[in-house]
């Protein structure tokens, strides 16, 4: 079965289908070529469910849209929905993590907590919809280490590690697709896919 991702984003597209590949292998996620909507929304929810209307409207198909950002806990939760745009309009991923580091450089360690976020809203054709969310807690290295992943990976560190901490960016795909704030909204999402 076919659901369309509503992202013109091709690292989420990869991801997401890493995603399926571990859980739904009988999902096949197209990307999606229509017209992005304007993300007017004040919350990932809003934002994630006004891209899946579109596709869902767009192709006729059930649509999966993803919403996401890194929210900082001294930042009052920022840059949040404006973590693709923390830097300007551009969407320029190696300015906005230069910016967050610098905004960031007199933060003492024990005060710079992160999570990344991630709300998936799923919208069928006939207009039935869904949103979960998924959290993964972390805090902000003082500099990027490693060049896997993109935007901010390279400098979150997630708790729980075993063994040395490491950056997402230093994480091969397949232990980033197992944790991520994206896997763990997935989780939730799948026993409703269940019913497509």
């Amino acid at each position: 079965m076919k659901v369309v991702l509503a992202t013109h984003n091709p690292h989420k597209i990869a991801e997401f289908q890493q995603i399926l590949a571990m859980t739904r292998p009988d999902l096949e996620v197209v990307g999606y070529d229509g017209p992005e909507p304007v993300e007017d929304g004040v919350t990932f929810a809003e934002n994630a469910l006004l891209k899946a209307r579109a596709a869902a409207a767009h192709t006729g198909l059930a649509a999966m849209a993803d919403d996401s950002g890194i929210c900082v806990d001294v930042l009052g939760g920022s840059p949040g929905i404006f973590s693709a745009y923390w830097a300007g309009q551009k969407k320029d991923a190696q300015a906005n993590l230069d910016l967050l580091l610098d905004q960031l450089a007199d933060i003492a360690d024990p005060h710079r907590a992160a999570q990344f976020v991630s709300t998936i809203a799923l919208v069928t054709p006939e207009g039935t919809e869904h949103t979960v969310a998924g959290v993964w807690p972390g805090r902000l290295a003082r500099e990027a280490a490693g060049g896997g992943g993109f935007g901010y990976d390279p400098i979150f560190i997630p708790d729980g590690q075993d063994g040395p901490e490491r950056s997402v960016g230093e994480f091969s795909d397949e232990e980033k697709q197992s944790q991520s704030h994206r896997a763990r909204a997935f989780q939730a999402l799948i026993p409703l896919l269940q019913v497509l």
